[in-house]
C-alpha cells in the first residue's frame, strides 16, 4: 500500500519539487513479477451466458468511441456520433456509448451531432499525442476544445519532463490544464509505453491524481505499447489506494489495442477484482477504442440468436 495521508498533508507534498520527489519515490516499489502474474491469472477468468450478456452491455456503455486521424472529416464524425447513440439501429435495447472522442477542431461537429443525447463529447488536447508545445499553447488548446463543446478533455503529460524528474513542472501543468478545462472532466494520459517501468507508471498515476485528474488514462493509442492488463491493473491499484488516502475517487481509462469482446471482459474482471464494484460504471471506467464496438455487437447478437451475423451487420468505422 502507498503511504496514506489526509488531504491537508498531501497539499504539503506538492509544495516543492523536492517534497514531491520524496513522496513519489517513497511509494512502494512495484513487484513486477507479481503484477504480471496477477494480471495473467485475472486474464484467464471467463464468464458465461447471462453474466456475459450483461458484461457486453456494460462494456458498450463504457466505450469512448474514438477517431483521431489526420483524415477525419465532419461526415465521419457525424457518422460515428450516430453510431454511438444507436450502436445497433435494429435493436433499441443496445446501450449508447459513453462518449465520442475527437480532435478539438471536430468537437463542435460532435456536439451538434449529439445534441439531445446523453453521449458526451470528449476531445484530446494539449498538443496530442506528443504534447510537445509550450504551456500557453496547451492551455489555449484546452480552452478551445471546451468552448467548442467538449464535456471531457483528454490531455497528455510531458513525458520528457517526468522522465527527467521534473515532477513539479508536470504537476503544475496538469493543474493548469485542470483549471483551463473548467467544468469539463479531465482525463490525464500517462503514455505508459514511454514511461519504461512499472514504478514510473505508479508515480505518474499518483502525480496526475494529486494534480486534480478526474481520470487517469493509459495511453494515446499512437505508440507501440498501449493499454495492457498489467499496466491497467497497476493504475486500478493506484486509484483504489488514492481513494483510501484522500477520500476522492478517480476513474481509469485503458486505451489502444482493445479490439475484441474477450479483451473488454478481461478489463471488466480486472476492475471488479482490483478496485471493486464502485468502479464498474462509465462514470469511473472507460474503454478507449475505435473497433471494439463492432465485435461487441457481433457477440451480443450471437448470444441472442445463437449465430453470427453476416459481414454487413455492423458498419465499417
Amino acid at each position: 500500500m502507498p503511504p496514506t495521508a489526509p488531504p491537508a498533508a498531501l497539499a504539503d507534498v506538492t509544495a516543492s519539487d523536492a517534497a514531491l520527489r520524496r513522496y513519489l519515490h517513497g511509494l512502494p516499489g512495484v513487484d513486477a513479477v507479481g503484477l504480471d502474474a496477477r494480471a495473467a491469472v485475472l486474464g484467464t477468468r471467463s464468464i458465461k451466458t447471462t453474466a456475459k450478456a450483461e458484461a457486453i452491455d456494460l462494456a458498450i456503455s463504457m466505450i469512448d468511441l474514438t477517431t483521431l486521424e489526420g483524415a477525419d472529416t465532419p461526415g465521419k464524425v457525424r457518422s460515428l456520433c450516430a453510431k454511438g447513440v444507436r450502436p445497433d439501429p435494429g435493436d433499441p435495447g443496445v446501450p449508447h456509448v459513453a462518449a465520442i472522442c475527437v480532435y478539438p477542431d471536430m468537437a463542435a461537429i460532435a456536439k451538434d451531432a449529439l445534441a439531445g443525447s446523453p453521449v458526451r463529447v470528449a476531445s484530446v488536447a494539449t498538443a496530442f499525442p506528443a504534447g510537445r508545445a509550450a504551456r500557453p499553447v496547451k492551455l489555449a488548446d484546452t480552452r478551445d476544445a471546451v468552448a467548442a463543446g467538449a464535456d471531457e478533455v483528454d490531455m497528455v503529460i510531458d513525458r520528457g519532463a517526468f522522465l527527467s524528474g521534473r515532477y513539479l513542472q508536470v504537476f503544475e501543468e496538469i493543474a493548469a490544464v485542470r483549471e483551463a478545462a473548467g467544468p469539463a472532466h479531465l482525463k490525464v494520459i500517462l503514455e505508459n509505453g514511454e514511461l519504461s517501468t512499472y514504478d514510473n507508471i505508479r508515480r505518474a498515476s499518483w502525480l496526475a491524481m494529486l494534480a486534480g485528474a478526474d481520470f487517469i488514462k493509459t495511453s494515446t493509442g499512437k505508440v507501440s505499447v498501449n493499454a495492457t492488463l498489467p499496466n491497467t491493473l497497476l493504475m486500478l491499484e493506484a486509484v483504489r489506494d488514492f481513494r483510501a488516502a484522500t477520500g476522492r475517487q478517480v476513474g481509469v481509462k485503458p486505451a489502444g489495442g482493445i479490439r475484441t469482446t474477450k479483451d473488454a471482459i478481461k478489463y471488466l474482471v480486472l476492475v471488479n477484482e482490483t478496485a471493486g464494484a464502485d468502479w464498474l460504471s462509465p462514470d469511473w471506467f472507460r474503454l478507449g477504442a475505435s473497433s471494439l464496438l463492432n465485435d461487441l455487437l457481433m457477440q451480443r447478437q450471437k448470444l441472442a440468436t445463437g449465430r453470427y451475423s453476416g459481414p454487413d451487420y455492423v458498419t465499417v468505422d
